[in-house]
């Protein structure tokens, strides 16, 4: 059976000033995919999941969701068809209870219209924040202030507050960033449970993370893309090895 596509840009640019940080990038994301997206500091990766996730205009260029031109839509209206990004700095709410944190994303997906707070249902509420909890492995820690989490601990509750939006497409930006050995496996055993209900996409700088994940690679340089492939393509390509993994 042929791979849906889930998501595709086209000529996608992004201009700061006299910098060009991205360049004509086409980039298709199939449904259900692991994809990461590797490349050295300045290559355009995480300018490009700005992008993609609504937080950066681009200057020129479309992009497509499940079909529809979404190119125009605001960040907020691109969580609501199901594109949800995790920041590579941890934004979790320090003087709230992890309960709490994650019932603030599933109270933004649930509302519908100006009136719809007010129909929430608290049932609905709690089942989706303990799911997510639980996903995460947090569900033990649903009462405890966020702030008091080790920090591997917060990215695990920032992944849960994503899972919590429903996604159909979860991007990460740099998901393992400061966590220690054991807490790499537990984030590479999630996000194969968590590639069973949305596709993935990241940016990582970890290769062994990156290899044993992810079904395709895209790897940047200089704002565009100069290899796709599988695992065993990308360490093999030579333009990489120049442009990255080093010979």
């Amino acid at each position: 059976m042929a791979a849906v596509t889930l998501l595709e840009t086209s000529a996608l640019c992004k201009r700061f000033g006299g910098l060009q940080a991205v360049r004509e990038v086409n980039f298709s994301l199939a449904q259900g995919e692991i994809r990461a997206i590797i490349g050295p500091n300045g290559a355009g990766k995480t300018t490009l999941v700005g992008i993609i996730s609504g937080r950066i205009k681009p200057s020129s260029g479309t992009i497509t969701f499940k079909g529809e031109d979404i190119t125009r839509l605001k960040s907020c209206q691109r969580v609501m068809r199901g594109i949800v990004y995790t920041f590579q700095v941890t934004s979790v709410y320090a003087t709230l209870t992890c309960y709490e944190n994650v019932a603030l994303a599933a109270q933004r997906r649930l509302m519908t219209g100006a009136k719809g707070f007010l129909t929430l249902g608290e049932a609905a509420i709690a089942e989706r924040v303990e799911s997510a909890l639980d996903a995460v492995g947090l569900a033990a820690s649903m009462e405890r202030p966020a702030g008091e989490l080790p920090y591997g601990y917060q990215r695990l509750l920032e992944i849960a507050m994503g899972l919590a939006l429903e996604p159909e497409l979860l991007i990460m930006d740099e998901p393992t960033q400061g966590l220690a050995e054991e807490e790499i496996a537990e984030f590479c055993a999630l996000t194969r449970k968590i590639a069973g209900r949305a596709t993935v996409l990241l940016i990582e700088h970890n290769m062994p993370v990156v290899l044993q994940l992810a079904h395709k690679i895209t790897v940047m340089d200089r704002g565009t893309v100069i290899a796709e492939g599988t695992p065993a393509e990308i360490e093999a390509d030579a333009e990489v090895q120049r442009a990255y993994l080093g010979t």
